[in-house]
C-alpha cells in the first residue's frame, strides 16, 4: 500500500506533458477545447475528490501498510485503492484527449493551439466556463494573456 501511495505522490507532481511540445500530438481550435470543459470539469472533479480521499486516508493505510508482514490491513484500504484506480484512469482519459493537465488542485489545464503560425496552449481552469486566455509552450499560468491580445 506504501508503495501505492508514493507512485501516485510521485506521478501527481509531475505534470501530464507531452513529450515534444513543439509538435504536440494534436492542435485544438478555440471551438474544440471549449467543447471539452463538460469533460474535463467532470474528470478534474473526480480527480480533486479522490485526492481528497486519499489524503484523508493516508495515515490510516500507511499504518496498516507498516503491519501487513504481521497480517494487518484496514476497511479502508478498499477506498484508497479505488480513489488511486479513479485519479489513473480520470487523468488517463484527459490525456487521451490530447489535453495537457498542468496542475491537478487548481483543475489547470493546456490545449495546444496554433497562434500566428505556432503552437502555444490555450489555458483553462476548473470554474472557468470557456477558454479565455493562452501562453506560451515555455511559460506558464501565471504568463497567460487574454485570447484577445494580438501579441
Amino acid at each position: 500500500m506504501t508503495r501505492l501511495f508514493l507512485e501516485f505522490e510521485l506521478c501527481y507532481t509531475l505534470p501530464m506533458a507531452h513529450d515534444d511540445e513543439s509538435s504536440p500530438g494534436r492542435v485544438f481550435s478555440l471551438f474544440e477545447a471549449n467543447q471539452l470543459i463538460p469533460q474535463l470539469q467532470s474528470y478534474l472533479t473526480t480527480v480533486q475528490q479522490r485526492k481528497t480521499t486519499l489524503l484523508r486516508t493516508r495515515e490510516e493505510v500507511q499504518k496498516a501498510s507498516a503491519n501487513a508482514l504481521l497480517g494487518g490491513g484496514t476497511a479502508i484500504g478498499k477506498h484508497y485503492v479505488i480513489s488511486l484506480q479513479d485519479i489513473n484512469s480520470s487523468l488517463h482519459a484527459i490525456h487521451e484527449l490530447g489535453v495537457v493537465v498542468k496542475d491537478v488542485d487548481l483543475g489547470l489545464c493546456d490545449f495546444p493551439h496554433l497562434r500566428d503560425g505556432r503552437v502555444v496552449y490555450l489555458c483553462w481552469k476548473l470554474g472557468e466556463k470557456e477558454i479565455r486566455w493562452w501562453h506560451e509552450v515555455t511559460t506558464g499560468y501565471k504568463d497567460r494573456c487574454p485570447l484577445e491580445d494580438p501579441t
